[in-house]
C-alpha cells in the first residue's frame, strides 16, 4: 500500500462504514477491512482498477464521481475518503458538499501545488511542473485543478467544514513533522492529508 495511504488508514476509526472515492485498485478499503474492521465500498471509474478491487475482495462500484454522487444516500457511511481524487474532478466543490452529505466527515488527501520547487520551475523555466508529486506533463495530466493547501484549507471552510487533524507528506508520500504553520506548510510539503468534519446546520 502507498505511503500516504498508510497516513490514511491512520485517521479511520476501527468498524467505520468507508466510501472511498476514486478508490483505484481497493488497497486502502481491503486494509481497513482486514485491519479494522471497516466494512467499505469503493468507487471509480477506471474498469482495469475497478477488476484489481474485486480481485481483492472490495465491493466497487464503476461511477462517475462527478455526476453520479447523488446515487449515496444521506449519512450512508460514516466516513468518505477522497484520496489523491479531488483534484482530478470537474467539480470539487462539489464532491466536498456530497461528502457532507453521504457522511459528514471526510479524509482527503491533495498534492500540493505550492511547494516551492513547483513555484520555482515556473519562475525559472516558465514551464508547469513534472515532478515525482505531479509525474504527468500538462498536457497528460488527471489533474484538472492545481491547487495549494491554503486554496484547499479556504475551501475546506467556505464549504463549512472544520479541520480536525492535517498530515503532512514528504515527496514520498510519507509523513514529516515539523511544519506546523500553514505558510511554511505551503511552501515545504509535497501533499496533505486532511481529516474534515461539517459543521452542524
Amino acid at each position: 500500500m502507498r505511503p500516504d495511504l498508510e497516513v490514511v488508514a491512520g485517521l479511520v476509526e476501527p468498524g467505520s462504514r468507508v466510501l472511498d472515492l476514486g478508490c483505484g485498485d481497493g488497497a486502502l478499503l481491503a486494509f481497513l477491512h482486514a485491519e479494522l474492521g471497516c466494512p467499505g465500498t469503493g468507487a471509480d471509474s477506471d474498469a482495469a482498477s475497478l477488476r484489481t478491487a474485486i480481485r481483492r475482495g472490495v465491493s466497487v462500484i464503476e461511477l462517475d464521481l462527478d455526476r453520479q454522487l447523488g446515487e449515496f444516500a444521506d449519512g450512508s457511511y460514516d466516513l468518505v475518503v477522497v484520496s489523491q481524487t479531488l483534484q482530478a474532478t470537474r467539480h470539487p466543490d462539489i464532491v466536498l458538499e456530497e461528502v457532507a452529505r453521504i457522511a459528514g466527515c471526510g479524509i482527503v488527501s491533495v498534492p500540493n501545488f505550492g511547494l516551492w520547487k513547483h513555484r520555482a520551475g515556473l519562475l525559472v523555466r516558465g514551464r508547469m511542473p513534472v515532478s515525482a508529486e505531479l509525474p504527468h506533463p500538462w498536457y497528460d495530466t488527471p489533474n484538472i485543478h492545481l491547487a495549494t493547501l491554503a486554496d484547499l484549507e479556504d475551501l475546506f471552510g467556505a464549504l463549512g467544514f472544520d479541520v480536525r487533524r492535517r498530515v503532512l507528506l514528504d515527496a514520498h508520500g510519507q509523513a514529516v513533522s515539523g511544519l506546523r504553520e500553514r505558510g511554511p506548510a505551503n511552501l515545504t510539503a509535497s501533499a496533505a492529508v486532511y481529516l474534515i468534519e461539517a459543521r452542524p446546520t
